[in-house]
């Protein structure tokens, strides 16, 4: 089971953040990625169509002989873990209980949520924070224009700024100390959003613990490999637009995706 490779999806390219920490933490890991981006954003879908392209999207990896489903989706997170854990019979790894858990860690009561329409709907984070505090006092924000600006690599634009002060400025305010980057586009703007919110506030970036999570689970069922540098090996899927995916995902990774190949669900 250790020489096969761990499964990652997301609604588009913002779970190359996900892809990105789990190769700085297991580099000899494969990781086989992909990003449904003939139906993104999944943040401004019903659960009931969200749970239904995590099946899709899940059962093409398991297609691939993945020996565990990472979902670097918040929205899919949101309301389809539970599910693909009941008809999957490998580990399904969903994003949100670790980003809670790291968020209470800080040890700060103050605590903003930002993410999409559903994830913030949902409720998922505050639940999951509250079951581990029940004195946190948690302050929630959607911020939908946030994945279309990824997705289109403004990460370093005046509009973007803009964006980001017109979303969080107002969460600032309210006091917050702690703040979740609820949807694994977020962290692609992580140095825009310190730059609006300045040092004061701890920034939880769901990429990195999950990375950190995945790692404690293949190490409990003796799954992982060798660490030795194994990037070569690495496949990525899209549903649709694979050239945009290659040249976006080539910036942000800051190195070459040698193959990004176009399939359907």
């Amino acid at each position: 089971m250790n020489s096969r490779a761990i499964g990652v999806f997301d609604s588009g390219i913002g779970g190359l953040t996900v892809y990105k920490a789990i190769k700085k933490k297991m580099p000899g890991e494969k990781v086989i990625y992909l990003g449904d981006t003939a139906h993104l954003p999944y943040g401004t879908k019903s659960p009931e169509t969200i749970t239904k392209f995590s099946e899709e999207n899940s059962k093409f990896l398991i297609g691939k002989g993945v020996k565990i489903v990472v979902i670097a989706c918040n929205s899919s997170s949101s309301y389809a873990v539970s599910h693909l854990q009941k008809i999957l019979d490998i580990p399904v790894l969903g994003v949100i209980d670790p980003g809670a858990e790291a968020a209470v860690e800080n040890g700060e009561k103050e605590i903003g949520v930002i993410g999409t329409s559903a994830t913030i709907s949902s409720g998922a984070y505050e639940k999951s924070i509250m079951e581990k505090d029940p004195d946190a006092k948690i302050t929630s924000q959607d911020c939908p224009l946030f994945v279309p600006l990824v997705e289109e690599g403004w990460i370093d634009h005046k509009i973007t700024d803009l964006v980001i002060q017109e979303y969080l400025l107002p969460l600032k305010k309210q006091g917050i100390k702690t703040l979740v980057l609820g949807c694994t586009h977020y962290p692609v703007l992580k140095d825009a959003i310190s730059r609006v919110l300045g040092s004061g506030i701890t920034l939880i970036d769901s990429a990195e613990v999950m990375a950190e999570r995945t790692n404690s689970i293949l190490k409990k069922l003796g799954w992982l490999k060798a660490q030795e540098s194994s990037n070569g090996e690495d496949e990525f899927y899209v549903t649709d637009f694979p050239e945009r995916f290659k040249k976006v995902g080539e910036i942000f990774l800051k190195r070459k995706i040698d193959k990004v190949e176009m399939i359907s669900l």
